[in-house]
């Protein structure tokens, strides 16, 4: 049994994955010995409100903690901050910080997470000039939105379309730079992306898209941006949100198999199999030779339970869809499922009245949804993809039919709460 070989667990990385390690190895009663190493000199906290509430003042920080600092000794669990891993020795089983400390392992979990990009721009280490990843990058944004001046985010995607609400509801100007033709076009269909540029707009941001920076202007600080068209913006804020890249450097370097994230099997393991990946560094590869990394909350605990249960020597838990939410003025998304490479889609509702939802198809096959402010069709169809029920696009053509009448009904009471 697994977790009988299981005395030491170390854990890289005190985010959401590492922590929900944490929690279900307890939960699931491993008694070994835990070891969770964070670089941040914080205790492990939730990143989502950091764009949001936090970010307008409206969170206090030790909300933003998972648990308090007496959590983790009353569990056993050895909490490290400040303790950035640079290398990992898998022939010795340790793992070994910036200054030199050793902690051996039986079991690695390489909980890393991402880093944000940042555009190789003149100017760019301007005062004023940030990125928006954990509580610090957050604290640092806040100020700056207390200067008067325009806040210009480069970006159009769910991070930067969540500060700028934020940045607009505390009273600022906001400009976002989108060098794509839509915004959230990575991740929706543009039914969902023209809802969201007439909102921010009806809001006052000023949208560009299809421009692009090509430098930071000012001495010190931040003055204001210019632009492809040769056009200059006045800013005093500057915010790059343009994506992330998987922390991957010390799995590589250990020789661990990776691409664009650590590749990991179904059960989460690497290639190493006493190495764990999970969260945003992860690319898990599947048995039909897919592969994929996920940058949610929901990824993030999946792959914690998931690692937890193969370590403790129980059954491995079994796929939840992936689901995701945003919040931006008073509109909530909430997308389940992947609708990457959808063939069709149905839209349910009037996107006019800013309560609807979108629902995409693959061969015929129901893949996910995306609700705006419609959280009884975001749930009932997480719940058709969990139970992975067979849904057509041609079943649920009638604008009339409710979808929580496709599940059975244990089920339904579910969907509707």
């Amino acid at each position: 049994m697994p977790g009988a070989e299981t005395k030491s667990v170390t854990i890289v990385g005190a985010g959401q994955a590492g922590l929900q390690v944490v929690l279900s190895l307890r939960r699931r009663g491993f008694s070994g010995r835990i070891t969770l190493l964070g670089d941040e000199n914080h205790l492990p906290y939730q990143r989502p409100p950091l764009s949001k509430a936090f970010l307008k003042g409206e969170l206090e920080e030790r909300r933003l903690y998972f648990k308090p600092a007496t959590f983790y000794p009353d569990q056993g669990i050895d909490l490290h901050r400040s303790a950035s891993v640079t290398r990992i020795d898998r022939s010795k089983r340790v793992v070994v910080t910036g200054n030199g400390r050793e902690f051996g392992y039986d079991r690695l979990v390489l909980a890393t997470g991402a880093t944000p990009l940042r555009i190789p721009l003149p100017g760019s280490n301007r005062d004023g000039v940030c990125v928006l990843r954990g509580i610090d990058d957050a604290m640092a944004l806040r100020e700056f939105l207390l200067r008067d001046g325009r806040l210009v985010v480069v970006g159009g995607g769910y991070i930067g379309l969540e500060v700028a609400s934020a940045a607009r509801q505390l009273g600022r100007d906001v400009s976002v730079i989108e060098r794509l033709p839509r915004v959230m076009s990575r991740v929706t269909s543009p039914v969902v992306s023209d809802f969201y540029l007439d909102l921010h707009r009806r809001h006052g941001v000023d949208i560009r898209l299809g421009e692009t920076i090509t430098g930071i202007l000012g001495d010190d600080r931040v003055i204001g941006v210019r632009l492809g068209s040769g056009a200059e913006l006045a800013a005093t804020t500057v915010l790059v949100g343009v994506g992330v890249q998987p922390n991957q450097q010390i799995a590589a370097e250990a020789g661990l198999r990776c691409d664009n994230g650590i590749l990991v099997d179904d059960g989460l393991r690497t290639s190493d199999p006493s190495i764990y990946a999970a969260g945003d560094c992860a690319r898990r590869v599947f048995p039909d030779g897919h592969t994929l990394r996920l940058e949610s909350v929901h990824g993030a605990r999946d792959h914690g339970e998931r690692i937890a249960a193969n370590l403790a020597g129980d059954a491995v838990v079994p796929d939840d869809p992936p689901w995701f939410w945003s919040d931006q003025y008073d509109v909530k998304l909430q997308t389940a499922g992947l609708s990457t490479g959808f063939a069709e889609l149905q839209v349910r509702g009037d996107p006019g009245t800013g309560h609807f939802s979108v629902l995409y198809f693959l061969n015929q096959e129901l893949t996910a949804v995306d609700a705006v402010n419609d959280p009884s069709t975001f749930m009932a169809v997480k719940q058709l993809l969990k139970k992975q029920i067979r849904v057509t696009a041609n079943e649920v053509r009638d604008p009339k039919l409710e979808l929580k009448a496709l599940l059975p009904a244990t089920t339904q009471r579910k969907a509707t709460q």
